[in-house]
């Protein structure tokens, strides 16, 4: 097994961690190292990936510490914006004349997008008869719960259902799902796995198996890459896609009525994703809001996650069964949907109000910005989209 030399965290200038936080993250160190030994010395990424984020108590999500907003380790779009939500809001109404007037979230956070999105439906009258959040991390549920104490529509889900009818949201989700981390060698593609160094941190280190077919098949002109290109490849996310496709499929044939899911992530279709340039994969962690590329640094304590492979993501619901309605920047679908139009509803003269507000909308939808890196894509069965939301729309891109 060769060591690929990650990056030491010893080497990084990043905030120190709280006593409480420290003995977390050994608590979970502990427990990956126990896994490690039980399996021969080794564990895929993926799998470390896994337990660094979800491990119960311990895990990054499952664990207790805050990780949004200006005191966390990132903002997300509804964190830096009431408009995000709002936008969102007038889409899923729309589509509730061919769906059940239910909403259901996926990695729904602090609550904030829920509680934008019922806020503008109260303001324009819509009925949202279940607001559903799927969640595993009972300190975020605890979050939510207090932000949404005044929804009584909002249910909590531990896992989702095998039906429903309705609109899927999911905003930075699929990016923070476990993925495989694969390497490029003379002999072909060989999965990277997790194992311990001679004083007992983690290491990256070629499992002495090759690469399975089902993950080598993810990766476009994979004979084509040079000896040393290093990637991810995102089984657990299209397994995902499958899933929610199937409820959404389900749902339908249930009721008769549509159902569709909206993603927004950062990422890029295949062809730019596997790109001979991009020799290091997309794997990034955030920390207190500083980004750094050591998937090592105190387990428990920060966001490890990797750019959307959109293609793998709308090929995978097509697989399913469902229809491709949209893909398209966060900007365009924002801009069509109306976010303007919400911002507007703010005096111009109300300065306090309105300059923040527009700043932040520009934050969103600026190609400098997150506006061209955050793409939208839109699956359902059943359902059409509004001509305004297809304008943009780049599936020949995927």
């Amino acid at each position: 097994m060769r060591l690929l030399n990650p990056t030491p965290h010893n080497k990084l200038s990043l905030p120190v961690p709280t006593d409480d936080a420290l003995a977390a993250s050994a608590a979970l160190q502990q427990l990956i190292r126990a896994e490690i030994a039980a399996n021969a010395g080794a564990i895929s990424f993926a799998r470390y990936m896994e337990l660094a984020l979800y491990a119960p108590q311990l895990g990054y999500y499952s664990g207790g510490a805050i990780k949004l907003g200006k005191d966390g380790d990132f903002t997300t779009s509804p964190e830096m914006s009431a408009l995000f939500g709002g936008t969102l809001a007038h889409v899923c109404a729309d589509l509730f004349a061919q769906t059940s007037a239910h909403i259901m979230e996926f990695g729904a956070g602090s609550g904030r997008l829920a509680f934008d999105i019922l806020t503008e439906c109260n303001i324009s009258g819509v009925q949202v008869d279940r607001y559903f959040i799927v969640e595993l991390s009972g300190e975020l549920r605890a979050r939510q719960e207090e932000l949404l104490k005044d929804f009584p529509q909002v249910v909590w889900l531990q896992t989702m259902p095998e039906a429903f009818s309705g609109v899927v949201l999911g905003n930075e989700v699929l990016d923070a799902m476990p993925v495989s981390l694969l390497v490029k060698t003379e002999q072909g593609w060989a999965e990277l796995d997790v194992g311990l160094n001679e004083e007992g941190g983690f290491k990256l280190a070629e499992s002495s198996l090759p690469a399975s077919a089902d993950l080598v098949a993810q990766i476009p002109d994979a004979d084509n890459f040079a000896p040393g290109y290093m990637t991810e490849v995102h089984a657990v996310a299209i397994g995902f896609m499958h899933s929610v496709s199937q409820m959404l499929l389900a749902g339908h044939n249930a009721s008769g009525k549509a159902g569709v899911a909206i993603w927004l992530d950062y990422g890029f279709p295949a062809h730019e994703y596997y790109l001979d340039q991009r020799i290091q994969g997309t794997l990034m962690c955030h920390y207190r809001h500083h980004a750094h590329p050591d998937p090592f640094y105190f387990p428990g304590l920060q966001d490890i996650t990797a750019h959307v492979d959109f293609t793998a993501m709308a090929k995978a619901a097509l697989d399913a069964g469902l229809d491709l309605l949209a893909y398209t920047s966060q900007a365009g679908f924002l801009l069509e949907a109306g976010i303007g139009e919400i911002l507007l509803r703010i005096p111009l003269d109300d300065h306090q109000r309105y300059l923040p507000a527009a700043n932040t909308l520009q934050k969103l939808v600026s190609p400098a910005e997150m506006g061209e890196l955050f793409k939208v894509l839109i699956v359902g069965c059943g359902a059409q989209l509004a001509p305004q939301l297809q304008r943009h729309d780049r599936s020949h891109r995927l």
